[in-house]
């Protein structure tokens, strides 16, 4: 209704918030690929074809770069011992303990993330004589990921230990890979593709089996050669509990020492060149940008991890104190009032109408039918283009007054009204706005109580037949009923609604009428009620059918404005966090409150969504479900007591899911929106609903041409 200059609605930060949205998911998921690192050799699925023949009577050590496989094996009474899996900062240390007592050398095959986790460990085994290579970054199958996949393992694993050493590997065993024997054809395929990118493929002679955890003795068996042959032995630092690999390497080094072994690195023990060449300045850098990626990506989940954590503990923390006031606003309105005075004061009731051809018939004479003994009607045709004022004029009906002015938008129409009434008491209702026969009785019984400056009364949906409209329904008793009733309790309450509000003459007067410079007026008027010292009720019993948005758009374009000009209310009455009495109330407990749940709570939506898309990704279904049923039954239970207390049938509750996937992704992406044109300091317009008739229906009265 009201004329607002305004430039276009800003858009360029939906761009920016989808792009965010993609990295977030990317850095979740980054992190969830390096987080789920399992061990051993075992197998990764089922049986698969065995390789090439031809590779079971040769080496371990694999050159598969040329037209046909080289294979290499170590000199009699040589041992090369291998260590998959790692570093670990528990079993690494302690192997490599081992190691330097008994004065042998290793293999140690590294997995990539773990590498970036502990890069000075990675450090440590090079500077004590040890070789690296690479056991892929979060130790997947090769052999049945797509090739992409397999080629970024590679080389990011190969990133991270030159970021972290300043040296590139060359030797790769692949993950759930043992001995030459045992070796599948999709393996064998990925060893040919690895080799394509300079890698030597190492396999065993020996599998300890360590990570089945058979016991020392078991493992010591498993890893010594027979027969004085040479030997690549297979064990494990890493992925799991590795206490008895310590052990038995404990045990099994001096006794290959006394049989005459000698124990070294792989490329040393097959005479080959070091195996490890010096990084070049781009590897470096890749790998040290990979590593603070890696790290960036876990403190951006265990910040959404903490973010949910805090989120579930203010909804529940909200849920019990909106209970609690419930059931003490219950006892408060509901038991017989002693020695409260009736109120049969004079009412003149303001309807500010701009083009509300469709439902003033049935709001006028919903009001005119109002069981109370001396009430006025005053209709402010705000310069409707519809006939509205003629329809009114048109019935005829006593007690009620049309006033016509040019159009300048609600609050000028509501002054109007306040100026013309002739009542003490004043109650302001929307143009589509259809009152039971008590509501105005039981709406002003409240100021019997001479601290009481205004009264809410509570709003109900009439459109709620489709879809939309139980959604709103829903909204309406769980949130805006539940809220009123905590606020009355608190003595907070930051909105009277537009469609039923009583105010006294006077608070309206000394208050300077209805603000003009909000889109929220109704929250600009109560916020200024309140900060001059009077007291803010709920009347429940006070019921006002009112027609919500019939269209997705309708309602974007209402809750927008809504929002909107909430945060322009709470920043224009923000000095009241400082006050005494009844407008400290609001600032210290009113203003957080709206702060919390309908602006930062919103405007972190979109990333807890993205966080329920990476967990889809990466925790168990079974787990995600439970915890969607869990917060979905609390829900519902809430909006099932809600219900009860608006003596509203429970029918709409199996709505409720369809709501979280729809409805609750509209009301915070309308948020984000009012906040970018609060901060781009956009003036926003008012945007009129299209009436459809509905709430005439109620009454059985149609529109009127």
């Amino acid at each position: 209704m009201a004329r607002h200059v305004a430039r276009p609605d800003p858009r360029a930060h939906w761009i920016l918030l989808l792009l965010g949205l993609f990295v977030l998911l990317g850095a979740l998921s980054f992190h969830g690929l390096v987080t789920h690192v399992g061990g051993g050799s075992g197998p990764a699925g089922g049986p698969a074809p065995a390789a090439s023949p031809q590779l079971t009577d040769g080496g371990p050590v694999l050159r598969l770069d040329g037209p046909t496989p080289v294979a290499r094996r170590l000199p009699a009474r040589t041992v090369a011992l291998t260590f998959d899996d790692g570093p670990d900062p528990r079993w690494t240390p302690q192997i490599l303990d081992v190691l330097r007592r008994h004065h042998a050398h290793a293999t140690f095959f590294v997995v990539g993330s773990r590498v970036n986790e502990h890069p000075e460990l990675v450090r440590r085994i090079l500077a004590e004589g040890h070789e690296l290579g690479s056991h892929t970054f979060t130790h997947a199958d090769l052999g049945g990921v797509p090739a992409w996949r397999a080629a970024a393992e590679l080389s990011w694993t190969r990133n991270a230990i030159a970021g972290a050493t300043g040296r590139e590997v060359t030797l790769l065993r692949l993950p759930f890979s043992s001995t030459t024997a045992s070796l599948t054809e999709p393996q064998y395929r990925a060893l040919r593709d690895a080799a394509g990118s300079g890698h030597v493929a190492v396999l065993a002679d020996r599998d300890a089996k360590d990570w089945e955890r058979p016991g020392v003795p078991a493992i010591v068996r498993a890893a010594t050669p027979q027969g004085g042959a040479g030997a690549v032995v297979l064990m494990h630092d890493g992925g799991g509990d590795r206490s008895q690999t310590v052990a038995a390497l404990d045990q099994l080094l001096p006794r290959l020492n006394q049989a005459g072994y000698r124990f070294t690195t792989v490329s040393e023990g097959i005479g080959a060149p070091a195996s490890m060449l010096p990084a070049g300045g781009g590897a470096r850098l890749s790998g040290t940008a990979l590593r603070w990626a890696q790290t960036g990506a876990g403190w951006l989940t265990s910040a959404m991890n903490l973010l949910l954590g805090v989120a579930l503990l203010l909804g529940v923390a909200r849920l019990v104190v909106q209970v609690v006031c419930a059931q003490v606003h219950v006892r408060r309105v509901r038991r017989p009032p002693r020695g409260r005075p009736e109120v049969t004061a004079p009412v003149s009731v303001i309807v500010p109408a701009y083009n509300e051809a469709a439902n003033i018939a049935a709001t006028v004479r919903s009001l005119v039918a109002s069981a109370y003994p001396a009430l006025e009607v005053i209709v402010v045709d705000d310069g409707s283009s519809d006939g509205t004022a003629d329809i009114v004029e048109r019935m005829g009906l006593r007690g009620v007054r049309v006033i016509r002015q040019a159009n300048a938008g609600k609050p000028a129409a509501l002054n109007t009204g306040i100026r013309a009434a002739r009542a003490e008491l004043l109650v302001l209702v929307d143009g589509d706005t259809v009152f039971q026969p008590d509501t105005v009785y039981r709406l002003v019984q409240g100021f019997a109580d001479r601290t009481v400056g205004a009264i809410s009364g509570n709003t109900k949906v009439a459109n709620r037949r489709r879809l939309l409209g139980r959604w709103q329904h829903l909204e309406y008793v769980i949130g805006f009923n539940l809220d009123r009733r905590m606020y009355d309790v608190l003595e907070c309450m930051p909105t009277i609604p537009g469609a039923i509000g009583a105010f006294r003459r006077e608070v309206l007067l000394a208050v300077g009428g209805v603000p003009a410079d909000t889109l929220a007026e109704d929250t600009d008027l109560t916020m200024k009620v309140l900060r001059a010292g009077w007291r803010v009720v709920y009347e429940e019993g006070a019921i006002a059918w009112t027609e919500a948005p019939s269209s997705l758009r309708q309602l974007w374009r209402q809750r927008y404005r809504w929002c909107y000009g909430t945060m322009q209310a709470m920043w224009k009455h923000r000095h009241a966090l400082g006050e005494p009495g009844a407008g400290g109330k609001l600032g210290r407990r009113g203003l957080p409150y709206l702060t919390v749940f309908q602006i930062v709570l919103p405007l972190t939506a979109p990333a807890v969504d993205v966080f329920a898309v990476y967990g889809l990704l990466f925790m168990p279904w079974s787990d995600l479900l439970l915890a969607w049923l869990g917060l979905l039954l609390l829900q519902g239970f809430t909006a099932a007591y809600a219900l009860r207390l608006d003596r509203e049938r429970y029918g709409p509750l199996w709505t409720l899911p369809l709501q979280q996937l729809v409805y609750r992704q509209v009301m915070y992406l309308v948020v984000v929106q009012s906040v970018v044109t609060a901060v781009v300091g956009n003036r926003l317009r008012w945007q009129r609903m299209a009436r459809t008739g509905e709430a005439a229906a109620l009454v059985g009265a149609g529109p009127v041409r």
